[in-house]
């Protein structure tokens, strides 16, 4: 099989999400209508036989290659995507094929750049590739993926996370943003730019950018931390202490902390911290508010600590972050 530019295998099992192997490819194959520049990227879709691969869409993808035709290449970008079920009590869980594990494995040692798609990251790890390793996944199996998998620093908030050689991805329309980074990566930023007008797509989020809303945050609370978290929200420009949320929730400073890490998985400053960031997106977003009044309002005190609060959090600066997402009016 003659391979014309950067291998990119994109692994094909039964039950894969179907948007995770169309989405990476459809933006590796966009790259030459954007920019005459080589390298290009050949795309391969490989199983363990040729047999049609049915999507958890359906859908049936006919693979490029085998595993075993891949046999001695060297690969520049290994695409892993994953696949998911329902428990008994209707909680999504990633599903995991022992079999493709293997098969990631044997490829990984002569592969330049890994990435996973959505809860492919699963595979990654069950593969002992992701050790030592920043990664993320859909949001949904973050907790799975920790559990699992304790030697994998888990961060579930980040559309996409760059660890090294190592890229790990949200999922979903998320393959895109991190596909388009691998890309920028490779061509810059301004061909990146390119295929995402190619796509159509209103714009190119960066890593940094949050899986969803803080305060919308999906993981079940008890009623105490349920209240603690509209407390903060609804008086996001006070102080709000360890000892004044400890005061409102008629608990010890060290109860509070414990009641935190348990439920939230965090301490409560880093809560209150990710609250305010996520207003203070919100007013980027929506507002002409300078970024003094932005800072005052969320509780930050000075644009200093505004700055770098988002540095921390987004990978970027307030002002970065509302040149690109600023809604229009």
């Amino acid at each position: 099989m003659a391979v014309t530019g950067r291998l990119v295998v994109v692994t094909l099992f039964d039950g894969v999400d179907l948007l995770d192997v169309t989405g990476p490819a459809e933006v590796f194959t966009l790259v030459p209508r954007v920019t005459p520049e080589p390298p290009r990227y050949e795309v391969v879709l490989a199983a363990e036989t040729l047999d049609p691969v049915t999507t958890s869409a359906g859908v049936r993808v006919l693979p490029d290659a085998t595993f075993d035709d891949l046999a001695g290449r060297a690969v520049d970008t290994l695409v892993v995507p994953g696949a998911v079920e329902l428990d008994n009590e209707r909680r999504v869980r990633a599903v995991v094929d022992p079999e493709v594990v293997a098969r990631v494995r044997e490829l990984a040692p002569r592969t330049r750049r890994l990435a996973s798609v959505c809860v492919g990251a699963h595979v990654l790890a069950d593969a002992g590739l992701l050790d030592g390793v920043r990664a993320t996944t859909h949001w949904s199996t973050a907790r799975q993926l920790a559990d699992e998998h304790p030697r994998v620093r888990v961060d579930p908030d980040p559309i996409f996370v760059r660890d090294g050689v190592t890229w790990t991805g949200a999922g979903l329309t998320a393959c895109l943003d991190l596909t388009l980074a691998l890309v920028a990566d490779d061509h810059g930023q301004e061909v990146a730019l390119r295929v995402a007008r190619q796509l159509v797509m209103y714009l190119k989020r960066p890593g940094g950018q949050s899986q969803f809303s803080v305060s919308t945050d999906p993981r079940e609370t008890s009623r105490r931390v349920d209240d603690l978290r509209h407390h903060v929200l609804r008086h996001v420009g006070r102080p709000l202490t360890v000892s004044d949320l400890a005061t409102h929730a008629h608990l010890s400073e060290r109860q509070l902390t414990r009641l935190f890490k348990t439920e939230l998985g965090t301490t409560p400053a880093a809560y209150v911290e990710s609250i305010r960031v996520e207003v203070a997106r919100q007013r980027l977003e929506t507002t002409d508010d300078t970024l003094e009044r932005v800072a005052t309002a969320c509780g930050f005190g000075t644009t200093d600590t505004l700055a770098r609060a988002f540095r921390r959090r987004l990978d970027t600066t307030p002002a970065q972050y509302r040149a690109r997402f600023r809604l229009a009016g």
